[in-house]
C-alpha cells in the first residue's frame, strides 16, 4: 500500500497595502494643523467638533479613517477665538482619539506640541496629583499608539509614557533666530537652575557667555528674583525659558537683569501661553523682543514687541517620519534630548 504525498496548495500571503496619512485638526490650534497640512501637501480630513448647550464636548469624523495612519493636531490649550478652555482641548483630544480608534484606524498618533499639566510632574506637597502622569494614562487609555511633543517642562514626563513618545525641541529655531538678528556682546540667562541644561545649550547655539538668576517660588504661580550670576553688565540679555505664562517672573526677571546693568533684554521661549495679565506684564517689561512659537495660539491684544516663529516645519518633517517608520531623531541629528 502506498502512501500518496500531496503538496499543500500554495499560499500567497503577500497583500498589496498603500499607506494613508490622515491630518486631522481639533480646535485647539487648529492654525497650525493647516499650515502642517500644507507643507504636507493634505488635505484636513473632516471632523465636527462642537461643545454643547451643557458644556459637554461632541466629536464625530465625517469620513472613514478605516486603516488610517491619523495625526491628530491638538495641544492641550485653550483657544479664545473657538471659545475652548485647556481643560475642553484635553476631553476633545481624547474623544478623537477614541473615535479614530473605534473607527478602525491603523495608528493613532497625538501631535501636541504643548502638553498640558507638564508643570505638575511631581508631588511639590503631600497629598497632590501627579497630574502630568494622569494625562499620559488618560491618553493611553484613550487609545494613542504613540504622541508627538515639544520641549516637556522636564524631559522625564516622556517616563510617564509606555507607548512611544517623540519629544522635539524649538530650541533650533529659536537660535537660528537670534543668530540672524547679529546681536553682539550676548548673554543667555537662565531664569532658574532648572533651566541651566538648557541655556547653556542655547549660549553654545549661538556663541554668548552664560548668566543664571537666582530664583525662589515661596507658592505657586509666585516667583521671587533675588540676583543674577554672572555677568551682564554692557551686554544685550536673552532670557530663554520653555514657556510663558503671566509673565509676572520674567517681568521681574528683566528688571533684575536690566539692574545689573544689561544693555537690552529679551525673552525667549517654546511655548507662548500667555494668561492672567500676561499683556499688561509684557507692556511694563522693557523688552526688546519677546520670541515665542505657535505652538499655543497668541491670544489677541498682544503687544508689538511680540514675534511668533512658527514650528510647522518641524512638526511635518515629525510627522513624515513617523508615517514612513524613518528615524524622528534624524529631523535633530540626534541633538533633540535637551533636558
Amino acid at each position: 500500500m502506498s502512501v500518496l504525498e500531496t503538496s499543500p496548495a500554495p499560499t500567497d500571503l503577500r497583500v498589496e497595502y498603500s499607506k494613508r496619512l490622515m491630518l486631522v485638526a481639533g480646535r485647539a490650534n487648529p492654525g497650525l494643523a493647516a499650515r502642517i497640512a500644507d507643507k504636507l501637501g493634505v488635505d484636513l480630513a473632516r471632523v465636527t467638533l462642537k461643545t454643547f448647550a451643557n458644556g459637554e464636548v461632541y466629536c464625530r469624523y465625517e469620513e472613514s479613517v478605516r486603516g488610517a495612519d491619523v495625526f491628530i493636531v491638538q495641544p492641550t490649550c485653550s483657544n479664545a477665538d473657538t471659545g475652548l478652555s485647556a481643560n475642553d482641548a484635553l476631553i476633545e483630544l481624547l474623544f478623537m482619539i477614541d473615535a479614530a480608534v473605534g473607527g478602525s484606524a491603523h495608528r493613532v498618533i497625538a501631535v501636541t506640541p504643548w502638553y498640558g499639566y507638564s508643570r505638575q510632574d511631581k508631588k511639590s506637597a503631600p497629598r497632590e496629583p501627579i497630574s502630568a502622569r494622569l494625562v499620559a494614562r488618560m491618553l493611553e487609555s484613550a487609545g494613542i499608539d504613540r504622541i508627538l511633543t515639544m520641549d516637556l517642562h522636564s524631559g522625564q514626563i516622556q517616563g510617564f509614557f509606555q507607548k512611544p513618545c517623540d519629544h522635539m525641541t524649538a530650541l533650533f529655531m529659536l537660535t537660528r533666530y537670534f543668530a540672524d538678528l547679529g546681536l553682539e556682546d550676548l548673554v543667555v540667562v537662565a531664569p532658574d537652575a532648572g533651566r541651566v541644561k538648557l541655556n547653556k545649550k542655547f549660549a553654545s547655539e549661538i556663541g554668548a557667555d552664560l548668566a543664571i538668576l537666582n530664583k525662589e517660588r515661596p507658592a505657586q504661580q509666585v516667583a521671587e528674583i533675588g540676583y543674577v550670576i554672572g555677568d551682564v553688565a554692557g551686554k544685550n540679555a536673552v532670557l530663554v525659558d520653555d514657556l510663558i505664562g503671566t509673565a509676572g517672573t520674567l517681568k521681574a526677571a528683566a528688571q533684575a537683569v536690566l539692574d545689573a546693568g544689561a544693555r537690552t533684554v529679551y525673552a525667549a521661549a517654546t511655548h507662548g501661553n500667555f494668561s492672567g495679565n500676561a499683556w499688561e506684564n509684557l507692556e511694563a517689561a522693557r523688552f526688546e523682543q519677546v520670541v515665542v512659537t505657535d505652538t499655543i495660539p497668541v491670544p489677541p491684544g498682544a503687544p508689538e514687541n511680540v514675534r511668533v516663529l512658527s514650528c510647522a516645519d518641524l512638526l511635518t518633517s515629525s510627522i513624515r517620519q513617523i508615517f514612513t517608520d524613518g528615524s524622528v531623531s534624524e529631523v535633530f541629528g540626534g541633538e533633540n534630548q535637551l533636558f
